[in-house]
């Protein structure tokens, strides 16, 4: 089991800052991601508890699940789908007001289901979310910001 863990403070509103990622139709915008959908809305709608989200990103298809949404403040979600083998236990993006910007903690904690290599690709996902998740929250500075 790890944990990928990315820290980012953003010159902004948690109002603006959780809009942008909650906005789940619209993750293509982000730079690492080709696609995205809203596959079923949740509660409240659309982005709420429940919506199911499709993201492409590369050759890796993902459905996720939102499990917690809490404007202005925290926004989790489980991936249910990945077409390669991959056991998600959850992430979490947890939004905080300091000091007049956002202070975003971004975590997910996932194994792979392989027997002998498991371990192993653990190690290569870690850098590979590190960085598309620093990417994101980059871009959400950027448009924030704008």
């Amino acid at each position: 089991m790890r944990t990928v863990h990315v820290g980012r403070s953003i010159p902004a509103s948690p109002e603006r800052v959780f809009e942008l990622l909650a906005d789940h139709a619209a993750y293509d915008r982000f730079r690492a991601i080709d696609a995205s959908e809203l596959v079923s809305e949740g509660n409240p709608a659309p982005n709420g508890v429940g919506a199911m989200r499709r993201i492409r990103v590369g050759p890796l298809r993902f459905e996720e699940e939102i499990t917690a949404y809490e404007p202005s403040s925290r926004l989790d979600y489980l991936i249910v789908r990945l077409n390669v083998p991959f056991d998600h236990q959850g992430g979490s993006i947890r939004l905080r007001a300091e000091d007049g910007a956002t202070h975003v903690d971004w975590t997910s904690t996932f194994r792979v289901p392989i027997p002998l290599v498991g371990g192993l690709t653990e190690r290569v996902w870690d850098p590979i979310l590190t960085r598309g998740f620093r990417r994101v929250l980059e871009d959400v500075e950027r448009m924030a910001c704008a």
